[in-house]
């Protein structure tokens, strides 16, 4: 349905003599109301689903923890993907592990800050409601160290920004003027609190996420705090026990639509498409990460039953398998401290599983050696090629 400008227009300050306008969004729910046609109807019903069967997983995996590790982490790398980083999965585990970066040392910190904010946002909701001030603590976290450190971390924005485009002239959007900020963001809390009207779960993820890339609050780092925001969402209503939804990957693959989309219920108020697609990519990812969970348990399982055939060093390297399974990229010397086993038990160990074919030395044989467990990590890595 088509509903025409979901907000107005208000000239900003023009710079010799070129007109800019700033678009401010009307308060959510949409008016008039979303149209849940049969379609979209089961849409939500397939998408819901999806999550509870991926919900479910959490209570029959061997350990959720070792899983979420590195899912996590393959998040973070996605979401930063997007921003423009060319951080890999394999980058950021070196960097956290080693303090070694194969690429731009602001690339890996950007992600690694990704992985704290995420952290540190869903210790949080333990104790707060997901509200404002929330967001800016998140925010604080994902912009403390590295390229947008200068950026106010934590801080709504005092000046304008922009979408694309050097200046708010020629900019692709503009989103609201600093003074609206508050009103704009007021808003939208209270529509996750479910004020004016309760909102169901699914479709209130799609509109808040909507809504606050348009209100852009934050000079930067709205894309990744807005991708965050749906997956806190989940978790604060209770539909995921542990964060295993990440929608980066479906929006980096079909990041034109994705854009076009957000601009097109702007101007046009067309919901119901973005409705569409955000209920497709919450399915297809579910469905998706429940098959990647489902992959490494049984590559671990499989790995497992021939690490018992090597005879008494077995208990030793089961232990190292279990430790590569959190962390897919290990040296030696994090092993031995991880696990408190001398390095020539560390060395023998993985010596062993080398020789089953489960870990390969990456280093050539130098000092100081990494040692990746590159089943695992081709599972992980599926769909994190950097952006061409």
């Amino acid at each position: 349905m088509k509903r025409g400008l979901t907000g107005h227009y208000i000239p900003l300050p023009s710079a010799a003599g070129e007109k800019a306008r700033a678009f401010v969004p009307h308060p959510l729910p949409p008016d008039p109301p979303l149209v849940l046609d049969h379609e979209l109807q089961e849409l939500v019903e397939k998408a819901m689903l999806a999550l509870g069967r991926l919900d479910g997983l959490t209570t029959v995996l061997p350990d959720p923890a070792l899983f979420l590790y590195s899912y996590v982490r393959k998040e973070a790398v996605l979401s930063s993907q997007i921003e423009g980083t060319q951080s890999s999965l394999s980058d950021l585990l070196l960097f956290e592990h080693e303090g070694v970066a194969g690429v731009p040392l602001d690339d890996v910190q950007e992600v690694s800050n990704y992985v704290a904010a995420m952290n540190y946002g869903l210790k949080r909701l333990e104790e707060l409601p997901l509200s404002l001030r929330l967001l800016k603590e998140i925010h604080g976290i994902l912009l403390s160290k590295g390229r947008g450190s200068k950026k106010e971390p934590g801080e709504f924005r005092r000046s304008q920004n922009w979408v694309g485009g050097t200046r708010p002239g020629n900019a692709v959007f503009v989103p609201p003027p600093p003074e609206l900020l508050i009103d704009c963001l007021g808003a939208l809390e209270k529509f996750l609190h479910n004020d004016p009207v309760k909102t169901p779960l699914l479709v209130k993820a799609a509109l808040a996420h909507v809504q606050f890339e348009t209100v852009h609050p934050f000079l930067d780092g709205n894309g990744r705090l807005g991708r965050l925001l749906i997956t806190f969402l989940f978790c604060a209503e209770g539909a995921l026990r542990e964060p295993l939804l990440y929608l980066s990957l479906y929006f980096k693959q079909h990041r034109q639509q994705y854009y076009d989309l957000l601009q097109s219920v702007r101007q046009t108020g067309d919901w119901e498409a973005w409705l569409r697609f955000f209920l497709i990519g919450v399915e297809d990812t579910a469905r998706q990460a429940a098959l990647t969970a489902r992959a490494l348990m049984n590559l671990a399982a499989a790995d497992e039953k021939l690490i018992h055939t090597i005879g008494k060093p077995a208990g030793s390297a089961l232990r190292v398998h279990r430790l590569l399974q959190a962390q897919p990229i290990i040296s030696i010397a994090t092993a031995s401290a991880a696990l408190a086993l001398t390095t020539p038990t560390i060395t023998a160990s993985l010596k062993h599983l080398e020789k089953l074919g489960l870990v390969r030395e990456t280093t050539g044989g130098k000092y100081a050696r990494f040692y990746a467990y590159d089943k695992y990590l081709k599972i992980l890595n599926e769909g994190t090629e950097p952006i061409e």
